[in-house]
């Protein structure tokens, strides 16, 4: 087989350049009518005279992960496809030679595999479960069933594009303080263990005696230079102890509440958390999983322990006989507003309906709350920075600007 360069125009008119594998290039003209691409230029890949090519397996842990916008890209193209016509493992082979990523593409040649092998589109993704989780497969399980694969596609590349959105938010929202306080604490700690010193032995000179705020901060640094090695296993200690607690159910329970608790973030928390789960609930209903499945699968995807015992026991009671809204209020972890609209969505026969609508609902509340948390951070920031190294510089030319008055 030789390996042929081409760069032409996809059926959507992008732009599109790679290699294919062909006996002649005849058959590479046919593989990339099937890629649905127009070829501009085409030609043999040359290996410096040897028509070979040797290739080395990468180690899995250099191998790129796939990320959200990787399988959105998949999901939603792989939607199109189906959605033309395509036969199902001819849409696999095109995404497999033409995705971006590589892992992926390794995936999908397995997926294709399976699928010519017999099995189910759904049962082949099943193999890589880090790539499509429960949710991912049970919805194409539900499509292939259903006969409406490429409607359940699309579907779940909107829901993929929602989460990563929402996500992407919280992590901004909870990032910015993180990053300014870190660079806040380095820098002070360079103050102390580099310039405070300078400044002392300068200070020794003057035979007077030093203002307390520049005592106090001279001692500090005296203190930080001695256990400088202590106090930074001690902060690296924490922080693992913190992370192995937090694997434990325990220690998910405690912090998770915590987090939930918390003056500020505890309601943009809950906030996410409602949007999440309403539209996992809404999206695998109106897709045809059965609702138990479908709330075991919302509480594996909560990513709250507290939360995920909440569906849990939703999930209970409806096995029960009993409703989905009566153990969310009981739970008070949702708000009542939602509780209140998912009963109206049972007794109206229209669960999913207003699931979608609770969902948008909360995706705009996140929304105007990260903007409200940005504003109000960023002068509680800039005082605190302003605070401590402004501090810090004040005390130490203090001695300073005494002595140019008594000189004066």
């Amino acid at each position: 087989m030789a390996v042929f360069k081409y760069e032409g125009r996809a059926a959507n008119g992008d732009a599109k350049k790679g290699t294919v594998e062909a006996s002649d290039q005849n058959a590479a003209r046919a593989r990339l009518r099937e890629m649905r691409i127009q070829p501009t230029t085409l030609a043999e890949s040359k290996g410096g005279g040897l028509n070979m090519q040797i290739n080395i397996p990468t180690p899995a842990f250099m191998k790129p992960g796939v990320k959200i916008r990787d399988l959105v890209i998949f999901t939603r193209q792989f939607a199109t496809m189906i959605d033309s016509g395509l036969p199902l493992v001819q849409c696999i082979d095109i995404q497999a030679t033409q995705a971006e990523n590589p892992t992926l593409r390794e995936q999908l040649k397995v997926v294709k595999d399976k699928v010519e092998s017999g099995s189910t589109f759904g049962d082949a993704l099943r193999t890589f479960p880090a790539t499509f989780d429960d949710l991912y497969v049970n919805l194409v399980a539900a499509g292939e069933v259903g006969g409406m694969l490429d409607s359940i596609m699309t579907r779940l590349a909107a829901y993929l594009e929602k989460n990563q959105r929402l996500i992407r938010q919280v992590k901004g929202a909870m990032m910015y303080p993180v990053i300014v306080l870190l660079v806040a604490f380095v820098v002070v700690a360079i103050l102390l263990l580099k310039v405070v010193p300078t400044f002392e032995d300068m200070f020794a000179d003057f035979g007077a005696a030093l203002p307390a705020p520049t005592l106090i901060v001279m001692g500090l640094s005296k203190w930080l230079q001695a256990n400088f090695f202590y106090v930074v296993a001690g902060i690296v200690l924490s922080l693992w102890s913190l992370r192995r607690f937090y694997a434990t159910v325990r220690g998910k329970l405690l912090l998770d509440g915590i987090l939930l608790k918390l003056p500020i973030f505890g309601d943009l928390l809950t906030k996410v958390a409602v949007a999440r789960f309403c539209r996992t609930l809404g999206t695998m209903i109106s897709s045809g999983v059965p609702i138990l499945e479908a709330l075991a699968i919302c509480g594996r995807t909560a990513g709250n322990k507290v939360i995920e015992g909440a569906i849990e026991r939703v999930a209970v009671s409806i096995s029960e006989g009993r409703t989905i809204s009566e153990p969310l209020m009981e739970a008070k972890v949702f708000p009542q507003m939602v509780c209140q609209m998912i009963s109206v969505g049972e007794a109206t026969g229209a669960l999913d309906t207003m699931l979608t609508k609770v969902a948008d609902f909360y995706d705009e509340e996140v929304d105007q709350s990260v903007e409200g948390l940005t504003a109000m951070l960023e002068p509680l920031i800039m005082a605190f920075l302003g605070v401590a190294i402004g501090g810090l510089v004040i005390a130490m030319y203090m001695p300073i600007f005494e002595m140019a008055g008594n000189v004066g």
